[in-house]
């Protein structure tokens, strides 16, 4: 089960050098450290391709440990001519994060299907049925090396090959042969020494992308599906399935003198600096590139299949991803929060007539509002989000409003029905339980509606319409301004559900008046990041942390606890003040950090009872509140004092401190902030 990163690099009468190749493979790795790993691995060619009986070979590198580690091995190699230029190469790249296997080098990526390495492969996803394909290929006499549930992809590869019947079979079909006998989810990327220069890569439920660089502008932006016709076929094709592929690499290409580079990866962040213009692979697509032609194929035609895969122009710009003055992205994003905010409500909200639309929705507004019920599905931080927002969707819809966190929901076997309206909710819009989740409620007719940061993303286009929060890229693993833009979103379609609302005027206007001037607040809460980092100085010996609320900032605690745990390594319990008899005051003495979100809201009398309830403990409770609030500070250890803003809003400043201060804590303890143990930006697989 792989969770972490592919980039490949094909060069087509492009000459590189091995060094230039080589930094584009570790510069495109590194690009890729924010998904998690603990070891990675490159595969390039020794010499210009030629096949390993004429001398040839490929050459794999693998390391545990960091991309600068496999880098460092990498130029220590003194048998390598790095200043050899390659007209044509293709180099594939990958950082693991070890589950079937420790991380060691035998069980990092590339995996290959041989001593020889006639054909690599690097994947992220999981293969379900891998024990039985390697039960068959050790009968046949095929060695494993490794642990990995990939080494049964280059291995099965080599038998599909060796056992062809027909000596011209394209490198794309071998790739659709084996493809058809995988289960489970996965983004793979193949080479081979029999097909020098050329690369297949397919994906099923994993994301994939394709990036595409030419001097010369290129003839199409619509790469045609070419389907085959000759299913189940062993031979390598059938002589009109061949003409109608030469067709349509005819009409991509139309000259004979063309160079261009492909860049292959799991994310757009590790192609942005090369190119802009990119593919994304659907699943069960098998993208070839020969010759220097890129063709997609798939097995067979079904409904609602397109005809071709448009190539994309990326909207994100190089220094997004970049750290700036930043000492980490974590903190770059906590304070981008005032400008992605802004980004999430631009073009949508109308400040001065108080109309609210989001063009992603207003072709199915009329469906929407025939619904009986929401559903807001969830992983972690999206589910959050969702919690945050429930009470006042609730109030604006005046429908119920049900949180699910996407793995129950499943594990449940949720009654769905065809007038509910589902939201899946999803930074990346890959993450795997939410995936199948949204494939649960369409498969029993209900309205889908996806949020999500991450354009071409698979519930980006599996959904019935969206919202993409616009936020910008979000490198950090600790998901932060990605949470506040969610947050931002939900609220919106609330707005926009209840423009026609007479009774509902004046607490619409309200909002958006808080919405308008929410940016400006955002940056008021991060002036107290030197505040914030001396309390963590106090905080970062403890081995607990309890933080509580209740009404619209028990969400708040979820996601400061989640924060803290995720990079701080803290134990951190986010608890609803009202449960605070039930259990939690057990807890509660003089060496216990307990942080209180107390702010002006309907439930500001009840949460003043919890903090006097703690103080009686001798607990010394640190409260987060609005300015100038005398009656927190009468039983504060500390405070810290955020402005005022609308209740439903007043959240999105509450957590931010929390943020922060998850922040400062790891620093102190000495982690990476942006690369926590065991965890992974991107959770692809169940």
């Amino acid at each position: 089960m792989n969770f972490a990163g592919i980039f490949a690099y094909l060069n087509y009468k492009v000459p590189r050098t091995r060094k230039t190749i080589f930094e584009i493979l570790v510069k495109g790795l590194q690009r890729l450290e924010h998904r998690g790993y603990d070891s990675a691995g490159i595969a390039v060619d020794e010499d210009n391709g030629k096949e390993h009986k004429n001398g040839g070979c490929i050459c794999l590198f693998r390391n545990k440990g960091k991309v600068k580690a496999l880098a460092d091995e990498l130029y220590k190699q003194k048998l390598l001519d790095f200043d050899k230029e390659f007209e044509i190469h293709f180099g594939i790249a990958h950082t693991r994060w070890a589950t079937h296997g420790v991380p060691n080098e035998v069980n990092s990526h590339p995996q290959r299907s041989d001593k020889n390495s006639e054909f690599v492969v690097v994947h992220n996803g999981i293969i379900t049925n891998y024990k039985d394909l390697r039960k068959f290929l050790e009968s046949k006499e095929y060695e494993f090396e490794s642990e990995t549930d990939t080494e049964v992809i280059p291995k099965l590869t080599k038998y599909v090959y060796d056992n062809r019947e027909s000596e011209d079979v394209r490198f794309s079909t071998l790739v659709e042969r084996v493809v058809q006998q995988l289960e489970g989810a996965f983004a793979l990327v193949f080479k081979s020494l029999h097909f020098p220069g050329e690369a297949v890569a397919t994906r099923r439920g994993s994301p994939l992308l394709i990036g595409v660089h030419s001097k010369c502008k290129l003839s199409t932006d619509q790469i045609p599906i070419l389907y085959r016709t000759y299913k189940n076929n062993k031979n390598g094709g059938t002589s009109k399935a061949h003409q109608i592929e030469t067709e349509s690499l005819q009409r991509l290409h139309p000259t004979e003198e063309k160079s261009v580079e492909f860049y292959f990866a799991s994310d757009a962040s590790a192609i942005i600096e090369h190119t802009n213009r990119a593919l994304f692979l659907e699943d069960d697509d098998i993208a070839a590139v020969a010759n220097g032609c890129l063709s997609i194929h798939r097995i067979e035609r079904s409904v609602g299949d397109l005809a071709s895969r448009a190539i994309h122009t990326l909207q994100m710009e190089l220094h997004q991803i970049m750290k700036g003055n930043f000492s980490a992205f974590m903190q770059k994003e906590i304070f981008e929060q005032p400008e992605s905010v802004v980004n999430t409500l631009r073009g949508r909200v109308n400040f001065e007539t108080s109309a609210v639309m989001l063009g992603g929705l207003k072709d199915h507004l009329k469906e929407i509002k025939r619904c009986r019920r929401l559903l807001l599905i969830g992983c972690g931080t999206s589910y959050h989000a969702a919690v945050a927002t429930r009470q006042v969707l609730e109030e604006l819809t005046e429908l119920p409003v049900m949180v699910e966190l996407a793995s129950d929901f499943l594990d449940r076997s949720t009654p769905v029905f065809r007038d509910d309206v589902c939201f899946l909710i999803s930074q990346s819009g890959e993450t795997a339980d939410t995936f199948m989740a949204l494939r649960y409620c369409k498969g029993r007719g209900a309205f889908t509606i996806g949020i999500t940061n991450t354009v071409g993303s698979s519930i980006s286009r599996e959904t019935d319409c969206g919202i993409h929060i616009n936020a910008g890229p979000e490198i950090g693993v600790a998901s932060t301004k990605a949470y506040t833009s969610q947050f931002v979103s939900l609220i919106m379609f609330g707005l926009m559900m209840s423009q026609d609302r007479i009774s509902l005027q004046q607490r619409r206007k309200e909002i958006i008046a808080g919405l308008q001037t929410l940016p400006n607040l955002i940056k008021e809460v991060l002036s107290l990041d030197e505040k914030i980092q001396l309390l963590a100085r106090e905080l970062f010996q403890h081995k607990s942390l309890l933080i509580m609320g209740r009404g619209y900032h028990y969400a708040t605690c979820l996601e400061g606890a989640l924060k803290i745990k995720e990079i701080t390594y803290m134990h951190s319990e986010g608890i609803l003040a009202g449960e605070l008899k039930h259990g939690p005051l057990a807890l509660i003495d003089k060496r216990m950090p307990v942080i209180m979100v107390v702010m002006r809201d309907p439930c500001y009398t009840k949460c003043q009872n919890a903090v006097q309830q703690v103080a009686a403990r001798q607990g010394r409770p640190i409260i987060l509140c609005t300015k100038n609030d005398e009656e927190s500070r009468k039983f504060a250890y500390k405070t810290i004092e955020i402005p005022h803003s609308v209740d439903c809003l007043q959240s999105i400043l509450s957590v931010i401190p929390l943020q922060l201060l998850s922040f400062h804590l790891a620093v102190l303890r000495g982690y990476d902030v942006d690369f926590p143990r065991n965890l992974a930006k991107s959770v692809t697989v169940e």
